[in-house]
This record gives structure tokens, sequence and C-alpha cells, in this order.
């Protein structure tokens, strides 16, 4: 049995930091009290020395492209730089190739996980126009959810058949989480501007492209859908002020039936940075004005936007180097989203109570995931040290992605993440991914 006593914590836990201790044995939680005393001597002691002590993060959307894109990103990579930027948990997407739109498929993916994953793991299951059957296969208990693409999308996954739509939302046996932006508006935006400048559209006008009506027109349609049907609904990557017009912290979360996220990078950048960034800060949806990040910011404090993602999506640098019509949307993000979030909290803008609300436990409740995302007895024992003041720069000799870029390069985060226990393990230290496999497949409370 492998038994670790973590000491001198400060625990971030359920809205509230405390001094305190945390005793594992194997895979659990088994103690978190003030005190704890060494119970035989086989106990490994990790000496926090007074650092704070997270559950681990638990990021809903990720693309870790395998399989079909794996010179992009591949599950091993990806699952190293989560683990290095203190996510534990990771939800994959099915935009792959071939896509995750049948249980055969969906199954393998689960096996090359089994594989390749240092992180817990989940995926969702595609839906199409035509795969309502193998939909309502998805079984609750070991499956996170099923993706729509409502909108624009890789591939054939656009679900744009409204009576299919329907009876997807009222006969999908999980939460349904969905893209919106509006193709037909983004697609006349697009023709508009191609017209104009060609194939090498200046950056700046993406967001005009990918506009706040293509968003709102999208989005606005799946809550009515969602409200009609009765299904659970959750929106991801909200971008616009507009939007949250849609939703409400009324409720508690496990209350709600529409539910919401914001991504890192529509809370970290803005329209102000195209100039500078180019395409390695083109996503889907786009990053929009100061005045959108700034309401985006305020709805997650006002609990309007439940979760925190960051729906990393690599691609290469060639790639992200074409002209505008041909540079590909998305970008890496898992090894510096919470980073970026504890930043935040130096800037003074959210407390560390909040960030763990949003990045672990929430997630937690709202795709009802079994024992993980809080520091609790009984609970799997998924935990990170981050030391505050511990000052280190973005740079390429540090960048795990297997794409070998960020869009935070040369930035300088104030905090490091120094441990990362997955399943009651030492996963990383100190910069180095320490080459143990001890992920396990999520399980759900349903």
């Amino acid at each position: 049995m492998k038994k670790i006593l973590i000491k001198n914590a400060k625990i971030v836990n359920e809205g509230k930091v405390t001094e305190g201790e945390v005793y594992i044995e194997d895979d659990l939680i088994v103690e978190v009290a003030d005190i704890i005393s060494v119970k035989s001597q086989d106990v490994q002691v990790f000496d926090a020395e007074g650092q704070y002590l997270l559950p681990g993060v638990i990021d809903d959307q990720v693309h870790f492209r395998e399989p079909g894109l794996t010179h992009k990103e591949d599950i091993e990579h990806g699952s190293k730089a989560a683990i290095a930027g203190g996510i534990t948990s990771f939800i994959e997407m099915p935009n792959t190739v071939p896509q995750t739109t049948t249980i055969e498929k969906l199954e393998e993916k689960f096996d090359m996980a089994k594989a390749h994953a240092y992180a817990n793991y989940s995926f969702m299951f595609g839906g199409t126009n035509d795969n309502l059957a193998e939909i309502e296969k998805v079984n609750p208990k070991n499956t996170a959810a099923l993706k729509l693409f409502l909108g624009s999308s890789t591939g054939n996954m656009l679900v744009d058949d409204a009576k299919v739509l329907e009876q997807i939302f009222k006969k999908s046996p999980v939460l349904i989480a969905v893209h919106c932006e509006d193709e037909t508006t983004v697609q006349n935006n697009l023709k508009k501007y191609k017209e104009e400048f060609g194939d090498d559209i200046p950056i700046k006008y993406h967001p005009v492209i990918r506009s706040e009506e293509a968003c709102y027109l999208s989005s606005s349609k799946a809550v009515a859908l969602a409200k009609k049907t009765g299904a659970r609904l959750h929106v991801f990557h909200i971008s616009t002020a507009k939007e949250l017009s849609l939703f409400n912290s009324k409720k508690a979360l496990k209350d709600k039936k529409i539910t919401a996220e914001v991504c890192i990078h529509h809370l970290w950048f803005n329209d102000s940075q195209y100039a500078e960034k180019g395409t390695f800060i083109k996503w889907n949806p786009a990053v929009k004005t100061k005045k959108d990040q700034e309401a985006l910011f305020q709805a997650l404090l006002d609990d309007k936007l439940d979760v925190i993602a960051t729906d990393h999506a690599p691609h290469t640098k060639e790639e992200k180097s074409n002209v505008y019509t041909k540079a590909p949307s998305g970008g890496p993000l898992v090894q510096h989203a919470l980073p970026a979030m504890l930043e935040f909290y130096h800037r003074g803008k959210i407390s560390l109570e909040k960030i763990v609300e949003k990045m672990c436990h929430n997630p937690a409740i709202l795709f009802q995931i079994e024992k993980r995302g809080f520091i609790r007895e009984g609970y799997k024992a998924d935990l990170v040290l981050v030391d505050l003041n511990a000052p280190w720069t973005v740079q390429k000799d540090n960048i795990l992605y297997k794409c070998g870029w960020s869009p935070f390069e040369k930035t300088t985060f104030k905090s490091r993440i120094t441990h990362t226990f997955v399943n009651g393990k030492l996963v990383y230290k100190n910069f180095k991914v320490l080459g143990v496999k001890n992920a396990e497949r999520l399980m759900f409370d349903r």
C-alpha cells in the first residue's frame, strides 16, 4: 500500500483556505485535518512548507488530436503538458480523424488513453445529422457528454437539420455540450472580406467575420431548444457580452439545466492584441473586444459562467503561419491555464477560492464526475501544490506541447505548479514530468 502525507499546506477547498494536512493511501484521500501524525514508517512525507494545495484541475474541453492529427498533438504529449499545468483530468473532443461518432470509435479512443494518458480521461461522443441511433447507445456512467457543432465544424460534424437536432435534444442520454456560431452568418461575412482582400484577410477582421451576431444567433437558438425539450445543455466557450443574457446565476449549479463556460483565451486576450500576435491568437469563437473580455470576467465572478476551460487545440507553427483563410483556429493552453488564472489572482481580480471553484469543483458537479474535484476524505487523490511566489517565463525550452509553441511565450507568471499527484501518485515535480502513468477513466454519478 502506497501512503503519502502532505504536511504544512494551505488547503484551498470549498470556499476556504485553511492550514492543514492530507493523508493518502493508494489512490484515495483518507484524512484531511489540521495536523496528522505519521502512522507508520512507510509513509512518504511531503512538506508543503506553506505552499497552496489545490484539487487537481478538471478541463472539460481539450483537443488532443488523436487519432489522425497527431502531427499537431497526441494524448501522451497533451496529457503531460496538462499535468505540468496542474490539470489532472481532461475531457477530449470528438473531431478527430476518424471522428468519434460511433460507439466502436469511442471505445478505441478509451483504449488509446488507457495506453498513453498521464492524466485522468474521458471523451465526448460526437453528434451528426445521421447518428441518433448511436447517440442513444452512449453509456452515461462512463462517457462525459455529447458534443454538437451548431455552426462551423471540422469535417462533417455540423448538425444543421432542425428536426434531427430536436430529436437529439429530446433523446440524448447525456449532457449536450455545444459549440455555437451561426454558419450562414460566418460564411456571408467571410465572402465579403474575401472579395475585398482575397485569402490574406487582415487578422483584425477575424472577430468581425466570426461576429457577436453569429455567436448570439446560434447560442440563443440552442438555449431556446433546450428550454423547449428539457435537455441538459452546456454551452462551450462563451466569447461575447451579449450572450451572457442567456444564462443566470439564480440556481445552484447542481440544479441548473443550462450552463456555460468561459475559456482562458477569452479572459486573457482581446482584439487589441491581434496586431502583435496575429493568427497565433486565432480561435473559434474569436477573441473579441475589451468590453467583451471584461464582461466575461464579471460573469464568471457572478456565477453566470460556471466553469473555466482551455479548449486546448494545437496546430503546428507552420499551419498557424499561413494567410488568414488557410491558418487554422485554435492554440495550445493546458500547461498555462492555471498559471494564467493565478496571475489574475495576483492582480486582485479573482480569489484562489473562486479559481478552485470554477476549475476544480464546478466541472465535477456539472458533469457529475465520481469522487473528484474536491479535497475530501474518500475522494481520489488528484492534488496540485502551487508556489505563488516563484516567477518563471514561458519559453521554447519549457513548453511541453508537441506543437512546440504557446500564445503565452515570453509571459512571466508569478506562480508555478511544483507538484502534481494523480490518483495518489506523484507524476510531476518542478518542471519535470516523472514518467509515472497512473491515470484512470473518469466515471460519472448518473
